[in-house]
């Protein structure tokens, strides 16, 4: 998988990609190539690459040495900024006030096979048979500095990690002012930036820009990757369709503030970086000590839209999420938030939950509420005790009911905040993220905890295992539903650390915090929230298999942000809720089985009056339950296919099938009817295999048909007869089921 040319020239490959990096004349790092797999590299190859990577469109000359020699247009793999070099780098250091013009020269590298897991750090990870990696030891002699830079290829699988790490191995504390955790130089091959955007509420929504001259970038101050923009980013050639075209993505495993950004120069030539946003940021470098940039990874398609996403999927699903969750089940819950809100006591609980049991749903989630005297959101966060008015018998008592129902127990958290009211505030108001000035901000009536303090963070810990142990709990969903500002930590200023390394050490933090529940709790199940998808990001896969996608349970609006999330992110990382009808975040009125429909795709759940329900919803219910519960494995861990353009907003199509290519199932959903629609529509299905003969709903078809041909769309008819539509109406959706009925002789 890694080939050592020359000494000089590094061939990370499989049968998917190539990834190709050289010593440039300088003895810099230099990148040569990432693409389609170029199989093993000839000599008379490595002198061709050599050639070509040694001529510049550059007129400039820096050098003394070499006054031929300049990186203004040259590929790096660890350019920086202020020498010959004008675009933005990837690193910055500075000895109090001076900047150093660092020059990271090539010492020696080594190889290694497999990757461990590490639960103190998200990271990827694989078996010593799924991955190899080579680390550069890069030395800058004159500012005695070393990094430690590390590309991690896996078996079968398009994608590159990267990681680095600086060291100061000098006599005087340094200051890292910019460290981006990755960067891809490649020449514009007509390419659009693509990055997930959009809002609380509507998160994730795909924007495509084309690429000019100049620098485009995204990123989050929040203290969150955040609602308005994803760490997930893309370069995709302007004609790429869901099945042909150069895709590369780039994204970070971390939780925090980021930035990403392409910067196209005058010879069109593309340098992508992304990591911690260096704004508010710096980090102090002591003589002997290190600093580690969050991984990143680079994944690269030559089959278009699904292309990146299956490949993105398949990284993350093998790579990220925790090991004791990968293909496991995932429980059909049931939340009682929008059933109930704040206004619940014990005997309603129950009864929700026997009414959930009897339709076939699997978990009861406690939600907001049920700690300290929580009857708003304005009240007792911090203060991790059940409420007696609602608990008379003790949360235990509750949790007992719950397990003798054959039903698992969650319950939610919102771990790093903090209440004006709460018994922990009055005890430890310096606890609390907040500048000293007499004028504090408050949002949404919480502050939040200073999780850059050791010390908070194990006493949220303790509060939260004692409640974890008393109720024997299954599931956590994990919450976080306000933003910070006016960044600020006492316990950084009472130790002289500065307050721009707050961000960092904070989200350091709260990965401490998992850390601790999963060593003691490890086959807990913990769903990631922030505010809904505040926070969806590889550094909360690492810990949390799935994460609430979004506080908007409209079914619509959850077609597009699944659409855009499926890009980046694995099916089975998508929590899905059927909600109310009218929807409560947006008023829309959808039909049962539209909602329904819409979830069925990753793992289910259920958040709405149970009691509210006909007889003939509930039995609706009950039925889609059971057909989940038999495609439960295909519709969480299958391999997940748009089948329309994502452009299309207003129908929208999406396939999973199994790797046998033996079974699938296909949503197809139209948001609002159209007048005299064309008589006959098709969908193909090209991930079938042509030689079989299939069963769609329980009519043959053979494969040959349903690769070229397609499926009928079921809500087309013609101006005169209307009859011919299978569904009619606005917000209508249908399930195909496919799957094998035998081989052709």
């Amino acid at each position: 998988m890694i080939e050592i040319i020359n000494e000089t020239m590094f061939h990370l490959y499989n049968e998917k990609i190539s990834y190709v990096m050289t010593v440039l004349p300088n003895q810099q790092l230099g990148h040569v190539y990432f693409g389609p797999s170029l199989g093993k590299i000839e000599a008379f190859d490595q002198t061709y690459l050599d050639q070509k990577m040694n001529k510049s469109a550059g007129t400039v000359k820096f050098f003394e040495e070499n006054n031929s020699f300049t990186l203004a247009d040259r590929y790096q793999e660890l350019p920086t900024y202020g020498t010959s070099d004008f675009r933005e780098g990837a690193l910055t250091i500075f000895e109090e006030e001076t900047p150093l013009y660092t020059d990271f020269q090539f010492n020696h590298f080594r190889t290694y096979w497999g990757k461990e897991r590490d639960i103190c750090k998200p990271a990827s990870f694989a078996a010593t048979h799924e991955s190899q990696s080579i680390e550069f030891e890069l030395i800058d002699t004159e500012r005695e500095l070393r990094i430690e830079l590390t590309y991690t290829i896996f078996q079968h699988l398009g994608t590159i990690a990267r990681k680095q790490k600086v060291s100061n191995m000098g006599s005087e504390a340094r200051r890292i002012e910019r460290f981006m955790s990755g960067v891809l130089e490649l020449k514009n091959r007509d390419f659009d930036w693509l990055h997930l955007s959009g809002a609380w509420l509507k998160e994730r929504h795909i924007k495509t820009t084309p690429i000019t001259q100049g620098t485009m970038r995204v990123g989050s101050l929040k203290g969150a990757s955040g609602h308005q923009h994803n760490p997930f980013v893309a370069l995709k050639e302007k004609n790429t369709t869901n099945d042909q075209g150069f895709v590369y993505g780039a994204n970070l495993i971390y939780s925090g503030n980021f930035l990403a950004q392409v910067e196209m120069d005058e010879w069109n030539n593309l340098r992508l970086m992304l990591g911690i946003h260096p704004e508010h940021f710096s980090w102090k470098l002591e003589p002997g000590a290190s600093f580690e940039t969050p991984e990143c990874i680079f994944t690269f398609s030559d089959l278009g839209m699904n292309g990146l996403s299956q490949e993105s999927a398949r990284f993350v699903e093998k790579h990220i999420i925790p090991p004791y969750w990968q293909e496991a089940k995932r429980p059909i819950v049931f939340n009682n938030w929008e059933a109930t809100y704040f206004d619940f006591d014990e005997e309603k609980l129950l009864a929700l939950a026997k009414e959930s049991r009897s339709l076939g749903m699997e978990c009861f989630v406690l939600d907001d509420g049920w700690f300290g005297k929580r009857n708003n959101d304005r009240s007792s966060l911090g203060d991790w005790v059940a409420d007696p008015d609602k608990f008379p018998n003790g949360i235990s008592h509750f949790a007992q009911k719950i397990h003798s129902l054959d039903l698992k127990l969650g319950v939610w958290f919102e771990p790093e905040m903090v209440s004006p009211d709460s018994m922990l505030y009055q005890e430890h108001p310096e606890w609390v993220v907040k500048h000293p000035y007499d004028r504090v901000s408050i949002g949404r009536g919480q502050y939040v905890l200073d999780f850059a303090n050791p010390a908070v963070v194990e006493a949220i810990f303790q509060a939260m295992e004692k409640v974890i142990i008393e109720t024997k709990l299954d599931y956590i969903k994990w919450d976080m539903n306000r933003n910070i500002t006016e960044a600020y930590s006492a316990y950084l200023a009472e130790n002289g650390i500065a307050q721009t390394e707050f961000y960092h050490r904070y989200m350091l933090g709260v990965y401490d915090l998992y850390q601790k529940i999963l060593s003691a709790f490890p086959t807990i199940l913990i769903e990631g929230c922030a505010g809904g998808g505040g926070r969806y990001d590889l550094g909360i896969l690492f810990y949390s298999p799935q994460i609430w996608p979004s506080d908007d349970s409209d079914a619509v609006e959850r077609l597009t942000i699944q659409t855009g999330t499926l890009l980046g992110y694995p099916m089975s990382s998508f929590s899905n809720h059927v909600s109310a009808s009218p929807n409560h975040q947006v008023g829309r009125m959808t039909s049962l089985m539209f909602r329904q429909h819409t979830a069925m795709f990753g793992p289910l759940g259920y958040e709405l009056d149970l009691f509210s329900l006909s007889r003939q919803e509930k039995q609706q219910i009950k039925e889609h339950i059971a057909f989940y519960k038999q495609h439960r494995r295909l519709l969480t861990f299958g391999t997940f296919y748009q089948l329309e353009t994502s452009g299309k907003q207003n129908e929208v199509a999406w396939a999973v099938y199994d790797s046998n290519q033996e079974e699938a199932l296909i949503g197809v959903y139209r948001v609002l009817a159209t007048a005299n629609p064309a008589s006959e529509d098709f969908l193909q299905i090209p991930f079938l295999d042509a030689d079989r003969v299939y069963q769609v709903n329980e009519t043959p078809v053979s494969g040959r048909i349903l690769k070229n041909f397609g499926l009928r769309k079921p809500y087309q008819f013609n101006a005169v007869n209307h009859e011919t539509a299978q569904i009619k109406g606005d917000f209508q959706s249908f399930v195909y089921h496919i799957q094998i009925a035998e081989n052709k002789e």
